[in-house]
Parts: structure tokens; C-alpha cells; sequence
């Protein structure tokens, strides 16, 4: 899948947030994987923390906003919040926690 990325002097990129939740998640996978690399100089390496700074915040902010919707959805008839855990699947490795 080809990709294309503006990219800085060390190819750290300086692109705006993607415009899904999924997107930014695997651009800052993206990130961790050249910062561990170690093929980024000093600068580039700065950058790109930088940049996984700002991708970070900006999918925090994505999941408070999903967050305040399901509450709003599910906001009872008296105006209180009528909240209920999710049933999580269970882990594969239950046998070890």
C-alpha cells in the first residue's frame, strides 16, 4: 500500500493529523517503528517525537469525544447516565493474570 508523507529534512514528516481515529493510530506505529529503528538523526528523531506528541493528543481528544457521545446516547429518561460496562472478550492468556 503506497503512502505518500510530506517529510522533513531527516524524514520525520510534518503532515497534518489523518482524519480517522485508525489512521493516526497507525501513523504513530508508523513513528515507533522508524524512532526504534535508530535511521533518524538527533533532529529527525525530535521531530518525530514531536510529531507522535501532537498525534497522541489528537487521538486522546478523538476518544474523549466518542466517549462524550456514548454518554450522551446513553443518558437516561430521568437525565441521569444510565452507565454499563462493556462486556470485554475474554484475554487469551486468562490463565496467567
Amino acid at each position: 500500500m503506497a503512502e505518500h508523507h510530506s517529510q522533513g529534512r531527516d524524514g520525520a514528516g510534518d503532515e497534518a493529523a489523518p482524519a480517522d481515529f485508525a489512521a493516526t493510530v497507525e501513523r504513530l506505529e508508523q513513528l515507533v517503528e522508524r524512532l526504534e529503528s535508530g535511521e533518524l538523526s538527533l533532529e529527525g528523531s525530535l521531530a518525530a517525537f514531536e510529531q507522535g506528541v501532537r498525534l497522541t493528543r489528537d487521538a486522546q481528544r478523538r476518544l474523549d469525544e466518542a466517549e462524550l457521545r456514548v454518554r450522551t446516547l446513553t443518558e437516561g429518561e430521568a437525565g441521569g447516565v444510565d452507565l454499563a460496562p462493556f462486556a470485554a472478550p475474554p484475554a487469551e492468556d486468562d490463565g496467567e493474570r
